[in-house]
């Protein structure tokens, strides 16, 4: 198959490593890969994989935005050229995107829906789903069946994989050299990777850091990410009197990096679709506490392979927190299963496989 993708942009995030993971699973597997989007941070990586870039104007947020347009008739000619096959979209934009192109060239196109959607206007009246729907975890299948109405039978529920390969455990000796390269105390490290929004839950993470630093006082929390809060979750640090315990990183090329340097992973999160960098901390063997929502339920089984709390609730995460840094085998134990369990059910070769089929089927439909 020739295969399209299309993404607002690549800087590093879900998405960008969704479509990376699933673009180099494809191309392992024999087909001829495209990738269009405006570029970013994560665009060295697509052209060392040997899959074909092509620029395109679509860093907007408007799906109305004349960037649709021009990036229509740009991708025409390259459709055309490459004999493409199907076209895979990874945001409302390219949605709207796929939809144009498909009404002129009658290709068939797919979109996978990463998280959850607010209920607008535009998005009723022209819902470009495309042929077939994607959603990355059972919660946005239900999502996409209550408040779009999408039918069932368009729907496939197909979870984000990882190359687990890419991710190890970390030897003791080994997180420590870590923890000095980060600039890190010698204390135990509670990290989050994720971006710096509301719906992350950054704030509760932080007030329940203040638990958990005043039972345990040289523990530190590493929050790695880029966003519109981070000023907001300085100053709440800062009010919190946790300067000194608190570190903050930008986003990273490869989370290995930063993974690699803590003892939990947390990702306190109001609403998930799944969350890939979690997957990768359960992947690296790391002991992970989550909140009881959305697609992170479908990662962590309560007490077997990481703790789940309720959303929202400081003092429940503190607790979550506090009994894992407590417990070294706890940890150990939760980890080491999370690590199995990661291994066995999101590898990047499953979701490969099963988006294959959904192309395949579109392909053999007639629509």
């Amino acid at each position: 198959m020739n295969i399209l993708y299309l993404t607002n942009h690549l800087n590093i995030g879900g998405i960008s490593s969704y479509v990376l993971t699933l673009a180099t699973g494809m191309k392992k597997r024999g087909h001829n890969v495209y990738i269009a989007s405006s570029g970013g941070q994560l665009l060295c990586r697509f052209i060392t994989e040997g899959i074909t870039y092509i620029p395109i104007p679509i860093k907007t947020k408007s799906e109305i935005s004349y960037k649709v347009l021009i990036s229509k008739f740009k991708l025409l000619k390259y459709i055309k050229e490459d004999n493409i096959d199907i076209i895979h979209a990874n945001s409302r934009v390219t949605q709207v995107l796929s939809c144009l192109i498909q009404r002129t060239l009658s290709k068939p196109y797919v979109s996978t829906c990463h998280g959850f959607f607010k209920k607008r206007f535009f998005r009723k009246i022209f819902p470009c789903w495309g042929n077939k729907v994607i959603a990355i975890s059972e919660s946005v299948k239900e999502h996409l069946l209550r408040d779009f109405q999408v039918k069932e039978e368009d729907i496939r529920v197909i979870h984000n994989g990882i190359d687990v390969n890419k991710f190890r455990e970390q030897r003791a000796e080994d997180r420590e050299q870590r923890k000095k390269d980060l600039g890190l105390g010698d204390g135990p490290v509670v990290g989050i990777v994720a971006r710096l929004s509301e719906e992350k839950g950054h704030g509760y993470l932080i007030k329940a850091m203040q638990e958990v630093i005043a039972r345990i006082p040289r523990a530190q929390l590493l929050i790695v990410g880029e966003g519109r809060m981070r000023e907001e979750l300085v100053n709440l640090t800062k009010t919190a009197g946790l300067e000194k315990s608190i570190f903050f990183l930008p986003s990273v090329m490869d989370t290995q990096e930063v993974l690699s340097g803590m003892d939990l992973f947390v990702l306190p999160s109001l609403k998930e679709g799944l969350g890939i960098a979690l997957m990768e901390a359960m992947a690296c063997g790391l002991a992970v506490v989550g909140s009881d929502v959305g697609g992170i339920k479908s990662l962590i089984q309560d007490r077997y392979n990481g703790l789940l709390v309720r959303p929202a609730d400081s003092r429940a995460l503190s607790y979550a927190i506090l009994e894992l840094l407590q417990n070294p085998a706890q940890a150990k134990y939760l980890g080491s299963n999370a690590r199995i369990f990661i291994n066995q059910n999101f590898s990047q070769e499953k979701m490969v496989l099963e988006t294959e089929k959904v192309y395949s089927e579109c392909l053999s439909a007639k629509y």
